[in-house]
């Protein structure tokens, strides 16, 4: 039975606040009866009344309230090929930070962010699946490989190790 309006929004708002994973449009389209189209809308209008909801490259999640543990963050600038892009995540990753996001200036836009969302290997894994199966194409392949990404996690101390890691490896960017 289809799920009409504001009724489906709560229930839609519900399951992303339940849910400890991101779930996707289609899988909210399914649970409401409605087109995922509709869901895309629908989570425009729930962002519109401030519901803090991210679209990730794993589905949509609600950003619960802190648990207590202060999360340090900073951005850094990085240049990698795009058959890079899983290791470069790997190796932020795997020092427990989160990839909050990446950013790049366009000629013409601009500031362009994306969220990415990611904080482990099979998470990575999942993004870059995704980047296979739908063929798209990389912020990043717009300004040859340089690109920003806000990073975050409980001590700077890991953000400082994933920095380095990076580094090594030839594609953190420094100034």
């Amino acid at each position: 039975m289809k799920i009409l309006g504001e009724e489906r929004r709560k229930y839609i708002l519900q399951l992303l606040k339940d849910s400890n994973v991101p779930i996707t449009g289609g899988d909210l389209a399914e649970k409401t009866n409605v087109s995922r189209q509709v869901i895309v809308g629908d989570i425009t209008l729930l962002k519109a009344k401030n519901e803090p909801i991210i679209a990730t490259s794993q589905g949509y999640i609600f950003l619960k309230q802190s648990s207590g543990i202060p999360m340090v963050e900073r951005t850094i600038a990085c240049k990698h090929t795009p058959e890079e892009t899983e290791m470069e995540l790997n190796l932020i990753v795997d020092h427990g930070v989160l990839v909050k996001d990446v950013k790049i200036e366009h000629a013409i836009y601009g500031d362009l962010t994306a969220s990415i969302m990611v904080s482990n290997r099979q998470e990575v894994k999942q993004f870059v699946k995704r980047l296979q199966t739908t063929n798209a194409s990389l912020l990043s392949e717009l300004t040859g490989g340089v690109h920003l990404h806000t990073i975050s996690a409980s001590s700077e101390k890991a953000l400082e190790k994933a920095e380095a890691a990076l580094k090594a490896e030839g594609i953190l960017m420094e100034a």
